[in-house]
């Protein structure tokens, strides 16, 4: 499988990998118990994982379930905050180093609603856990 993305900050980081078009609908939040998370299916190309130990407790505690937002909504949010997290990891001196790696989103390929939706849940505790804000939307549960 080829690797994609690699996203690292103080101490986390987050991969994404290739292909989906397969959409998840349960409409409860899923518990994560373990401070790896991997996102995978048989028939899923693309991955998540997100080694993090507070954003286990964090998604268990605030994250909205699914189907809470549309895939245009989480990909729309998706978009900016990569593009803003790429333009800062492209410039250290003025934002520090914990943007460690670029994010390789690829906004012509349909990751799926789940990749989509744990990307959005993990931007949105970097963003309230380190006080940034990446782009023209403030984070929030």
């Amino acid at each position: 499988m080829k690797k994609v993305v690699f996203l690292v900050c103080i101490g986390s980081f987050l991969i994404i990998s290739c292909n989906s078009n397969k959409n998840f609908s349960s409409e409860n939040i899923e518990k994560l118990t373990s401070d790896t998370i991997h996102i995978s299916n048989p028939d899923l190309e693309y991955e998540v994982v997100i080694f993090d130990a507070g954003f286990t407790s964090w998604f268990n505690s605030f994250a909205r379930p699914k189907n809470f937002y549309t895939q245009s909504f989480l990909e729309a949010r998706n978009r900016i905050w990569i593009m803003e997290w790429n333009n800062r990891f492209r410039n250290p001196l003025r934002y520090g180093n914990i943007y460690d790696m670029p994010i390789e989103y690829d906004n012509t390929i349909n990751y799926g609603y789940h990749v989509n939706y744990m990307i959005y849940n993990y931007l949105v505790y970097f963003q309230m856990t380190n006080k940034q804000q990446l782009g023209g939307f403030q984070a929030r549960i």
